[in-house]
């Protein structure tokens, strides 16, 4: 029963193209083939959850650069058992950047939505095989005056406009999100 909730989430979002269409379905497949899929321990894959930051008035990002991965992305990581995908992208995005001003952007009355699907591989490190993470985004809202406070995981963290994002991320999973913020209510 603990994976219906995401099961739920995943059923009611609205993919913007064709390819996260089958991301999302690929997820809802896996989700409900794996009892264990909230666990990193599963071999071929598991569910992560992630979120993009906006300003208020939606023309800027976060973006953290990756210490392992040497790139810039948007905060997440593992949901390592926890079966509520939003409160996990909410904690990592805290962890991440040391932000407190971060709220879920969602219509009043409503429960978070998912704002992105996206399904990647993890190349192979040391004793980790390569593998899936099937990732659960959410748009959260922050305040820019706000200070960031760096941790062990993050090189750097930053504001960015919206066409510096893209670039810096160089990711069409980073971009598609991006892409998405004009027809944000």
């Amino acid at each position: 029963m603990h994976r219906q909730s995401l099961l739920h989430l995943l059923r009611q979002h609205q993919s913007v193209d064709a390819q996260e269409r089958a991301m999302t379905d690929a997820t809802i497949a896996f989700v409900g083939q794996n009892p264990d899929c909230f666990e990193r321990s599963l071999p071929a894959g598991h569910v992560t959850a992630s979120a993009l930051i906006v300003s208020p008035d939606r023309q800027r990002v976060v973006l953290i650069h990756h210490r392992k991965l040497n790139r810039w992305f948007q905060p997440g990581g593992h949901a390592d058992g926890i079966p509520d995908v939003a409160t996990v992208a909410m904690q990592e995005a805290r962890e991440e950047t040391g932000l407190t001003s971060l709220q879920f952007v969602h219509k009043p009355g409503q429960l978070p939505a998912v704002f992105d699907v996206d399904v990647h591989t993890i190349p192979a490190r040391a004793d980790v095989p390569e593998h899936l993470h099937y990732d659960i985004r959410f748009l959260l809202e922050a305040d820019p005056a706000e200070s960031f406070r760096q941790n062990h995981e993050t090189n750097d963290i930053r504001w960015f406009t919206l066409s510096m994002a893209i670039q810096a991320a160089d990711s069409e999973s980073v971009a598609r999100m991006i892409r998405k913020l004009p027809n944000i209510d």
